[in-house]
């Protein structure tokens, strides 16, 4: 048998409120649900795959049960020779990608298959009992790059597929990186630089008045008078008086009020719905029309504003800003807590092979420095124990680089799609380098917007894009 892994990668892989936007992840998972109707009956598309706990240690038979979606509704019943599978991310997988998405559109012209394999640790695929740091040792790229292909070899025979059959995977954001590494750097600087431009992008003026604004919100904090007038203005949920010496408190509340343009701009006008898509109407335009509006009065009132308007979109009463509260609940290892819909697997796997931290160590920084590496370091002792430091940490990004190959991953057969607009693309291949896996760079696009169905809103360049995409999937299979 002849089995061709062709990869599709999308995008790789803050807050509003680290509950809502954490470590560059939207609570739901980075890839959000395609627009159109909802699907009322997912056993159509719900299946279950016996899969193995542990790849790498060949006496540990222990095994669970992991989620994937099957479609057979396009795939040429005679030769059954094409087969699409979507990765599953950092959140649950849905059965609504089934019937929607580009990569639909692919499939039924290229007659195939359609599989979606849910990620372990996410969704409903629990492979341990609890999400203790015990049990999140089988948490890693490398068991769900093992997953992968155990899942592919099993569905060959399960399904019939021809000996010949071609396999195209779709990944957005880490799921991208699943199926071609790109991590290089620890720190994540870059990341904000991008959102600096995106906010130059409407004008100097907005980026202006957002270092103003932060500027403004650090002096205000230096006197009783004006840390009340925080507590007021951002609708804290703790006076920020009774924390002011506390400098992991203080850099959360300031790493917040930089995700609140981190979150609009990674997404900004795509096609999302589900839980990822609150707020969907907010655009960096809506931001900055907010931030150079001078009848609101100082800038760090405006900055306030957009706090505000975040507030109200994600139904929040107060702002939930202080440090203990995100590692109390980060700790919390149940299957029922609200973390484990993704937030503490997805900050493990930061901890212990990524290093996806958007830091404040770009210069010149509009928001302030005052969430260092050092700070989301301190996060991962905190919550997984004091063996996640800095040293340890340096050496699992080494090890990563080291497995994947960082920049310089040598691939065939792979697409880089990354929108200028995404603050991700800073880690991303954004110039073909090599003709057989050539890069598509969007300009004004966000994250994955390339995965979403298409809409009259698209941009020109998106959607050739598209039409890119769908004839590189063509090439390939001719091959």
């Amino acid at each position: 048998m002849r089995l061709f892994f062709i990869f599709l990668l999308c995008c790789i892989n803050g807050v509003y409120n680290w509950r809502i936007f954490h470590n560059g992840r939207m609570v739901g998972g980075n890839l959000g649900n395609p627009k159109g109707e909802y699907i009322r009956n997912i056993r159509n598309y719900e299946r279950w795959f016996t899969q193995s706990l542990d790849h790498f240690n060949p006496v540990d038979e222990r095994t669970w049960q992991q989620r994937y979606f099957v479609n057979q509704d396009f795939i040429d019943t005679k030769n059954r020779n094409v087969a699409f599978l979507m990765i599953g991310g950092e959140g649950e997988a849905t059965a609504e990608w089934m019937t929607k998405g580009a990569w639909i559109d692919y499939a039924k012209k290229y007659q195939a298959m359609c599989f979606q394999l849910e990620h372990r640790y996410y969704g409903k695929s629990h492979p341990t009992e609890d999400l203790s740091t015990e049990n999140l040792q089988y948490l890693s790229s490398q068991q769900a790059l093992a997953d992968i292909a155990t899942f592919v070899e099993s569905m060959n025979e399960v399904y019939e597929l021809s000996e010949n059959v071609k396999w195209i995977a779709f990944g957005g954001s880490y799921p991208g990186s699943l199926a071609a590494w790109l991590r290089q750097k620890i720190s994540t600087f870059e990341y904000f630089k991008v959102v600096n431009d995106d906010l130059r992008s409407h004008s100097d003026e907005c980026l202006t008045a957002v270092k103003q604004g932060s500027a403004q919100a650090e002096i205000l904090l230096r006197h009783m008078v004006g840390q009340r007038t925080l507590n007021k203005i951002f609708r804290l949920c703790d006076p920020v008086e009774t924390v002011v010496d506390n400098p992991l408190d203080i850099s959360n509340l300031f790493e917040t009020l930089a995700g609140n343009f981190a979150g609009v701009a990674q997404y900004n006008k795509d096609n999302r719905i589900g839980k990822s898509s609150k707020g969907a109407n907010i655009t960096i335009d809506v931001l900055c029309d907010i931030m150079t509006n001078q009848t609101i009065g100082p800038q760090v009132r405006r900055l306030a504003a957009v706090n505000d308007l975040l507030l109200n979109s994600f139904e929040e009463k107060c702002l939930d800003y202080k440090y203990d509260s995100m590692i109390n609940a980060m700790r919390n290892v149940s299957w029922e807590s609200e973390v484990s819909e993704g937030g503490r697997q997805w900050t493990y796997q930061t901890c212990s092979e990524f290093g996806f931290f958007q830091t404040s160590t770009y210069k010149p920084q509009v928001f302030g420095d005052k969430f260092p590496i050092d700070f989301f370091v301190q996060q991962c002792m905190d919550i997984f124990g004091t063996n996640f430091n800095m040293t340890f940490l340096n050496k699992a990004i080494e090890r990563t680089n080291t497995l994947y190959g960082a920049l310089d991953i040598e691939v065939s057969n792979v697409v880089f799609v990354h929108g200028t607009v995404d603050p991700w693309h800073a880690l991303g291949i954004t110039k073909t380098m090599n003709q057989g896996a050539p890069a598509i760079y969007i300009k004004g696009t966000a994250h994955c917007a390339n995965m979403y169905p298409e809409s009259d809103k698209d941009l020109p360049q998106l959607k050739a894009a598209r039409v890119e995409i769908q004839q590189l999937i063509g090439s390939w299979l001719d091959l």
